[in-house]
């Protein structure tokens, strides 16, 4: 084989990996950025500020993983949501409101959740007082 025979082998197969790539770009998932990257970095403030309010109250909620649910047990009775947020998939995604009247321990069933990695995001209020807490939990 000569040199011109070796050059053109190589484009081609430069050209061949150059279209390869640009397939497998088109194909990714639609989930893999945040759309809303610009808009929760205007709200970072408001968010950290109620992060630290639950440092501050000591109102971060008890979590107790069973096979069947997950209980969430606050020291204060509390009105909000929790967002569960699956990060291999956003469409696994899902949001439960969250009441304990009377100081009752809140469950949800996890028999019909995918197994594995889930980050929660809670969103409460209590008295006058917004709350933020994000906790990482593994789903068995």
């Amino acid at each position: 084989m000569n040199w011109g025979k070796a050059t053109v082998a190589i484009l081609l197969v430069f050209v061949l990996f150059i279209c390869g790539m640009g397939y497998f770009m088109f194909k990714a998932p639609a989930d893999d950025y945040d759309h809303q990257y610009y808009e929760d970095g205007l709200n970072f403030d408001h968010d950290y500020s109620r992060e630290m309010q639950v440092t501050r109250d000591h109102a971060e909620p008890s979590i107790v993983m069973d096979t069947c649910c997950i209980r969430f047990i606050f020291p204060q009775i509390i009105k909000g949501q929790v967002n569960f947020m699956r990060p291999s998939s956003d469409a696994k995604d899902a949001l439960f409101p969250l009441d304990n009247k009377g100081g009752k321990a809140i469950e949800i069933i996890t028999k019909n959740m995918a197994r594995g990695k889930w980050q929660l995001v809670f969103n409460w209020k209590s008295g006058n007082k917004d709350y933020l807490y994000q906790k990482e939990v593994y789903v068995r």
